[in-house]
């Protein structure tokens, strides 16, 4: 998603395999668990490059021919409950994810008039090897020498409030067809969490 090329590549591959692009979900992401006193100027480009400029990279390649097929669409962006509110030893991510929110909320207001709708998904913990990697377990269970994900498991609950360890990602799939189904043809400019 850094390379603006490569996205210009895969778009004219999709409008050539299918004709057209009606929807786009950009689910780009990258992080590491740094204090913000130690992120490196590296971690935040490549965090930042990722998470946001990787998107609005996505958004600027599938764009045009949406414009130019005039018949609307829509984008959906993977964020994170990290769009929504701070996480400890993440702030290049939150910073990132929130940086979606007003990119969305922006270009709602822009493409509204076209019939191009933007919206975000916020989702909290994926059952993924995102969250499943030794940085992760060390952070939420740093009081043990090597945490495994069983004492992650123990303490996945308390971040959701409905009290369930992790979402599938058939959940956060789900919610991405929606977007672009014409069951939400008037939503725009939505932080879904």
């Amino acid at each position: 998603v850094r390379d603006s090329a490569a996205l210009r590549a895969i778009v004219t591959e999709a409008i050539g395999e299918f004709g057209h692009i009606d929807s786009v979900v950009a689910n780009a992401g990258a992080a590491t668990y740094t204090k913000i006193w130690e992120i490196s100027d590296e971690e935040w480009d490549d965090v930042i490059e990722v998470n946001l400029t990787g998107v609005f990279k996505t958004i600027r390649a599938a764009l045009p021919p949406m414009l130019e097929r005039g018949q609307g669409g829509s984008f959906t962006l993977i964020s994170s409950v990290a769009g929504l509110r701070g996480l400890l030893s993440l702030s290049h991510y939150c910073a990132a994810k929130h940086g979606l929110v007003g990119l969305i909320r922006s270009a709602a207001l822009e493409l509204a008039p076209l019939g191009i709708r933007m919206n975000t998904i916020h989702p909290g913990t994926v059952d993924t090897p995102f969250v499943h990697n030794e940085s992760t377990y060390r952070l939420f269970r740093p009081e043990l020498e090597s945490p495994t994900r069983a004492d992650f498991d123990k303490v996945a609950p308390t971040m959701h409030p409905l009290g369930i360890p992790y979402l599938d990602p058939s959940d956060i799939s789900a919610a991405a067809v929606f977007l672009a189904s014409d069951e939400a043809r008037y939503i725009t400019g939505a932080t879904l969490a």
